[in-house]
């Protein structure tokens, strides 16, 4: 099981990630326009839209690779400003990507060890000098990369270069380097991407474990089957507007959501393939 961070009991807790008066322009195309989100903690929640309609824009933002022309932005319900990649990291926040960034030249393991240095103390001397504190804190990494890759299904290939792995094994080494920063919040884009229909069972179960140990994540995904299977709460996005936000069942009954999607009287409920997003 994943470790969750300590903390008291909260009868009315604050969301994991509240964000309020979000835009984003890119010169004269406004690609976010006064998001307002909340996401309960310890939920999977969906981000949806056709595409272009701001979703990876969003992800870019609160994750610290793009500034944000205005918006208020909390975690846990303490202020947050997500400036920069590493920050953001140390703040609680762990992304994917909808193209995988992996070092591919590197070992499955090195990739998950790398990513957990944001959570190590010892420094740049402790490192040249190879101190006993470093030397420790090296062999606890090791260990803890090796459990986060048995946790996601693919220790038997931690000696491996990464870019030797199937494209769905290089999804879940994506998030096996995720949840070794020790993320509040797990954000993914796309992750299913690429994935057949068997994978996209594996990747539904992974994730439903994550949440069930006590991770709150954030998912952005085309196959709107998959979505609704999984989210309790999805906001749909349309030109960098927020249309609609509710359970699956009134998100695919919401006559802006079935516009933006098919442009007719259907819900947007089919396979992802039948999908314009």
């Amino acid at each position: 099981m994943l470790d969750t961070h300590p903390s008291t009991v909260e009868i009315n807790p604050p969301p994991a990630l509240s964000v309020k008066g979000v835009c984003k322009s890119f010169g004269g195309l406004q690609a976010l326009k006064d998001i307002d989100l909340n996401i309960i903690q310890g939920t999977i929640h969906g981000l949806i839209g056709p595409n272009g309609a701001g979703k990876t824009t969003f992800f870019n933002i609160i994750s610290g690779l793009y500034p944000a022309d205005a918006g208020e932005f909390r975690l846990l319900g303490k202020p947050y400003k997500p400036s920069q990649v590493h920050e953001v990291a140390r703040a609680g926040i762990a992304r994917t990507f909808q193209n995988i960034r992996l070092f591919k030249e590197m070992s499955v393991l090195e990739n998950v060890m790398v990513a957990r240095h944001v959570r190590t103390h010892s420094g740049l001397l402790g490192a040249i000098f190879r101190t006993p504190s470093f030397k420790r804190e090296e062999h606890e990494i090791k260990l803890r990369a090796y459990a986060l890759l048995d946790y996601v299904g693919i220790e038997r290939f931690a000696s491996l270069k990464a870019k030797t792995l199937s494209y769905g094994d290089q999804r879940r080494l994506e998030i096996a380097r995720a949840l070794a920063t020790d993320p509040h919040l797990l954000a993914l884009d796309e992750p299913a991407a690429g994935m057949n229909a068997t994978e996209k069972v594996e990747l539904k179960h992974l994730i439903e474990q994550i949440q069930r140990d006590g991770k709150t994540v954030l998912l952005i995904e085309h196959d709107v089957k998959l979505v609704m299977g999984l989210c309790k709460t999805i906001t749909v996005l349309d030109y960098g507007t927020k249309i609609a936000q509710g359970s699956p069942s009134q998100v695919q009954q919401d006559p802006l959501v079935i516009k933006a999607y098919l442009g007719s009287s259907a819900t947007p409920t089919t396979d992802s393939s039948d999908q314009k997003s």
